[in-house]
């Protein structure tokens, strides 16, 4: 498995995590219970799927080791395992965080993605 995962979350929401001190989740991950991730290989998929279309977007990199056993990896899209965090994301598992803007086309430019 990926050591580093990846959240994409709007900007606003994860200002709000720096400073509270935590990430709880968007509104979608309060609804499922987990906050939801991604590896590197799936991350493109998950903004074209999930935020298509959205600015202001920040993509967040975090170190999966860090997160203990509230880190489990579950069948989702296509019967892909994907990472799903039961509790909050605590800043100290971030490695950086970044903008995800969008180019011409309504893309998102992704940085490069360590794996």
């Amino acid at each position: 498995m990926s050591s580093i995962i990846y959240k994409i979350v709007p900007a606003t929401l994860w200002q709000d995590a720096l400073n509270r001190g935590e990430f709880k989740g968007a509104s979608i991950d309060l609804t499922d219970g987990y906050i939801h991730l991604s590896t590197a290989e799936q991350a493109r998929e998950t903004a074209a799927r999930h935020f298509a279309g959205q600015d202001g977007l920040v993509l967040v990199a975090v170190y999966a080791e860090k997160l203990g056993d509230k880190l489990v990896f579950e069948p989702s899209r296509g019967g892909d395992l994907f990472p799903h965090l039961y509790g909050p994301l605590t800043l100290d598992a971030v490695l950086w965080a970044k903008p995800l803007p969008l180019d011409a086309d309504g893309n998102h430019v992704f940085p490069e993605l360590d794996r």
